[in-house]
């Protein structure tokens, strides 16, 4: 099993709180105070975007994802060292941000990145905690497959198809 961490910023109500739910079901840990991460740290700030070819970091030391507000969400990462990675374009399911590209929930990122490193199952059944979950699933289900298990260079020409 892919070992997943959650940096949790305890800036959301816990009970809306997606990343909660996946460490309640067992999915992933939450951890605080983390200054730096040895496997790949799910960011909207960088221009490395997360591939199949990630897969040996994420097997070796996990995948982790900050959950915390999008308002301070660049002063948040400046604070944390690692090899960070951001998803590809795709597009929120969730309540909050419906229809935004790339505003995904801790949930919709995870989910994401296990998808893209072939681990469909493991990501539909994280979005059948959510009564939106099949609602992502299915609005990227064109890029999502498109992305699974495809190098960071492919994926890069794959999304411009879908930015323009």
């Amino acid at each position: 099993m892919i070992k997943i961490y959650i940096i949790d910023l305890e800036q959301d109500d816990p009970r809306k709180c997606t990343a909660h739910r996946l460490a309640k079901f067992g999915y992933a840990k939450l951890v605080k105070n983390v200054k730096h991460v040895n496997g790949i740290l799910l960011s909207p700030f960088t221009d490395r975007i997360f591939s199949y070819s990630d897969l040996k970091d994420v097997l070796n030391y996990g995948i982790y994802a900050v959950d915390g507000s999008w308002k301070n969400g660049e002063k948040i990462f400046e604070r944390i060292s690692g090899k960070y990675r951001r998803l590809p374009y795709l597009v929120s399911g969730n309540n909050i941000n419906f229809g935004k590209p790339y505003m995904l929930s801790t949930a919709e990122a995870i989910s994401s990145a296990l998808y893209i490193l072939g681990y469909k199952d493991i990501a539909e059944k994280i979005m059948g905690l959510f009564s939106w979950g099949h609602t992502f699933l299915e609005m990227n289900k064109e890029p999502l497959n498109d992305y699974f298990m495809k190098s960071e260079e492919d994926i890069k020409e794959i999304e411009k198809l879908y930015i323009s």
